[in-house]
């Protein structure tokens, strides 16, 4: 009788999260949870808000430096920690090195963190008047809204890309525009700050695309999970360029020629950009958010300009 040899049981995996946690937070741990790359869209938003109101920055300097504090490294931080924390589970398949998944954040230190920079926001949205602490209080609620149980909008690609694109594109630039003209913006001022949040919602589509595989397997719906990478790739493309048509239609109507030709070559770059962006949209999502998306945000900053000439 031939004696079968046994199979040998497979190793185990040491993983990062079975490591023991540190027992003190680093600070580079900490600035990397708070994820300064992803500060510039809420600044440059902002920047856009206060050059389209036509106000003279001399006398308001500390307020603009406040605002743009409070916009990135205050708010957005903010969210993006509440972000971590909540996705913890998702990020440990998407991205294991994160501060959090990956124990240099120990413990419930990710929470905390978040609770602080709320709190911390808060009082810096203070120092800008009625306008300012009630966009900041938004845009935090928001923050929370997106990520945090029960509501938790990124479950839903729809709701959460429209709730990441208003607070990153439109409140900024509402609330620059508000505290600098120290009153309700003009309409024109809120319809572009509108478009162009709305034309986020398929730039944070492309920024989905990165996450897929623990995504579909934690149950968030994102679009690119939802529609498939084609047909999210197409609607992403669709939402940036209608929102600039629309940009373009208004500011043809208010009669600047010269600000609508050049959003106009602007969007013509992006159509090709997008037509090979389609050809590969899972691989070639990152290359299109440095190239497309650097031409869309440079078009909000011609359209600001285009206001604050209205204003003068």
């Amino acid at each position: 009788m031939t004696e079968i040899a046994p199979v040998p049981l497979a190793p185990r995996i040491p993983t990062r999260n079975s490591a023991r946690s540190p027992a003190r937070l680093h600070p580079s741990a900490v600035l990397e949870l708070l994820k300064p790359i992803t500060w510039f869209p809420p600044i440059w938003a902002f920047g856009c808000g206060v050059v389209s109101s036509g106000a003279p920055l001399a006398p308001r300097w500390p307020i603009v430096i406040a605002g743009l504090v409070l916009a990135g490294p205050m708010v957005c931080a903010t969210s993006q920690a509440v972000n971590d924390w909540f996705d913890r589970h998702v990020d440990a398949i998407n991205e294991p090195d994160r501060p959090i998944p990956s124990g240099r954040i120990p413990g419930r230190w990710g929470l905390y963190i978040a609770l602080i920079w709320t709190v911390l926001s808060l009082g810096v949205a203070t120092l800008l008047g009625t306008w300012g602490f009630a966009a900041a209080a938004l845009g935090l609620a928001l923050a929370w809204a997106y990520s945090a149980p029960p509501i938790r909008l990124k479950q839903n690609g729809w709701w959460g890309n429209s709730a990441v694109g208003l607070c990153y594109e439109g409140l900024p630039w509402i609330t620059a525009a508000a505290i600098m003209s120290t009153q309700a913006p003009s309409w024109p001022v809120l319809a572009i700050a509108l478009l162009y949040s709305a034309g986020a919602h398929g730039i944070m589509t492309l920024n989905d695309f990165k996450s897929i595989g623990g995504d579909r397997v934690s149950g968030v719906n994102s679009l690119p999970v939802l529609l498939g990478p084609e047909r999210a790739a197409r609607l992403a493309c669709i939402t940036m360029a209608l929102a600039q048509v629309g940009v373009l239609v208004l500011l043809v109507t208010w009669s600047r020629p010269v600000h609508a030709m050049i959003v106009a070559a602007l969007i013509a770059v992006q159509l090709v950009l997008m037509r090979r962006l389609m050809t590969k949209p899972r691989e070639l999502a990152p290359w299109y958010n440095g190239t497309g998306v650097l031409l869309y945000v440079l078009g909000m900053l011609v359209t600001a300009f285009a206001l604050a000439g209205m204003s003068a």
